[in-house]
């Protein structure tokens, strides 16, 4: 079983010492009358609430002194637990302030799971189920999204940027499953990308040119691979002088930009009405003059509406789970089918063809790194269905290499003083 350093330390003898829960339980309780008291919003004010906790503590050490009431043995630890209780949340915020942790779900209160570098282990947390209750319902109060039996998934973004998701109890088997995505930025830009091993210059130099080129880049990969770190990297080269509307279901993007607009996707009210699907923020960003759209992640009928804005010539990017570049294609003529008997792939396949003009798929090796596995272009050709593309990097040997492919519409490039030819020249010999 895994343990984190903040569980480790709190773990230590000084910070535990005799009647430590109880004496804990009675400066939550002090804690929380505190700051209804002042009025204060736990969420919103942690800075606040911190303030009062070390107040309490202080006083409660005074009077230890007297023997009145239990010592406590570590201050600082103890000051951050009723934080964590308070204002945070919980047992789960060590591992939500630990940078190494990825993820964390819980299955059941006894089975509190985290990802580090790509890989699951299973922790020596233990919850109760009022406590998991608690701590999802405070969750999405932060959030303004709700969960019920009528709606029994939730999507919401917590304030850190963290992701949540939750299946309720009778849809999972058991209990309530909870899924903590969080936001870890590692890269922000393409050249952050070369230094940790998952893009080579020369790829990453190609694919800065052809973001600013204008063309229209797909990412594909599995769970975890690391799309939407890549969006945010592709995302960072638009040129400044660009509008650039983006639609997610909850908000993921974060890149620098002067002219961005980012939209996200409402739930119903309790009345069943006011949703925003994803589709209808596509449709949206069209009426808001963009250089550039971006969707964050097209799993249904919205695709048809991207692929359309993007034949149109209006420049995009966004997301796909694909094994393969190959596989993305095939699923970008597949999803626009859902919106309708009226949609045909006789319309979609030439027209997916003609909207994509870069595949870049990322993968994840044993060891829990992400990579680049392939770049590939696609010249808008299609024979009995099929959409032709030409690799021009593939992972090999465990290295990107230059294949022998060129990205269609070259004149983009030139219109912006770029030479892809020569950008890629070197290294085409090695395709294997």
């Amino acid at each position: 079983m895994a343990m984190t350093h903040a569980d480790a330390r709190r773990a230590s003898a000084p910070s535990r010492l005799p009647g430590h829960s109880e004496t804990l339980e009675q400066l939550d309780h002090a804690l929380r009358e505190a700051v209804r008291r002042e009025g204060v919003d736990p969420q919103r004010d942690p800075g606040v609430v911190r303030r009062l906790a070390e107040a309490l503590v202080r006083a409660h050490d005074d009077r230890s002194l007297t023997g009145a009431v239990a010592p406590v043995g570590d201050l600082e630890a103890m000051v951050d637990e009723l934080v964590a209780r308070v204002s945070g949340f919980g047992a789960l915020q060590p591992l939500l302030d630990d940078p190494s942790v990825e993820e964390v779900w819980i299955n059941d209160p006894s089975r509190v799971f985290v990802a580090r570098n790509g890989r699951h282990e299973l922790t020596n947390l233990m919850l109760t189920q009022a406590q998991v209750a608690e701590l999802v319902e405070r969750m999405l109060k932060s959030s303004g999204r709700r969960v019920d039996m009528s709606r029994p998934f939730v999507d919401a973004m917590l304030p850190e940027g963290h992701r949540l998701h939750v299946v309720l109890e009778g849809i999972s088997r058991g209990f309530s499953a909870v899924n903590i995505r969080k936001f870890v930025l590692r890269a922000a830009r393409l050249g952050d990308l070369v230094e940790l091993g998952s893009l080579t210059p020369q790829a990453a130099e190609f694919l800065q040119a052809s973001v600013r080129a204008g063309l229209n880049i797909l990412v594909s990969g599995g769970t975890q691979a690391g799309k939407t770190t890549m969006l945010n990297c592709l995302a960072a080269a638009i040129p400044g002088s660009e509008r650039v509307i983006s639609a997610e279901e909850v908000f993921e993007l974060r890149f620098p930009h002067p002219d961005w607009v980012p939209l996200q996707t409402r739930q119903a009210g309790l009345e069943g009405t006011g949703e925003i699907r994803l589709r209808d923020l596509v449709k949206e960003t069209l009426r808001m003059r963009p250089s550039r759209v971006i969707v964050g992640e097209v799993r249904a009928e919205e695709c048809l509406d991207l692929v359309l804005a993007l034949n149109s010539g209006l420049p995009g990017m966004c997301t796909l789970h694909a094994n393969s570049a190959r596989e993305a294609l095939v699923k970008m003529c597949t999803l626009p089918l859902l919106a309708g008997e009226n949609i045909g792939s006789r319309f979609v396949v030439p027209t997916v063809a003609s909207s994509v003009d870069l595949v870049v798929h990322l993968g994840l090796d044993h060891r829990g790194r992400r990579h680049v596995e392939e770049i590939v272009a696609v010249p808008g050709r299609t024979e009995n269905d099929i959409i032709e593309v030409e690799p021009i990097f593939r992972r090999t040997q465990g290295e990107l290499r230059r294949a022998q492919g060129m990205p269609p519409r070259t004149e983009l490039y030139e219109r912006h003083g770029i030479d892809v030819r020569r950008l890629l020249a070197v290294g085409a010999e090695q395709e294997v």
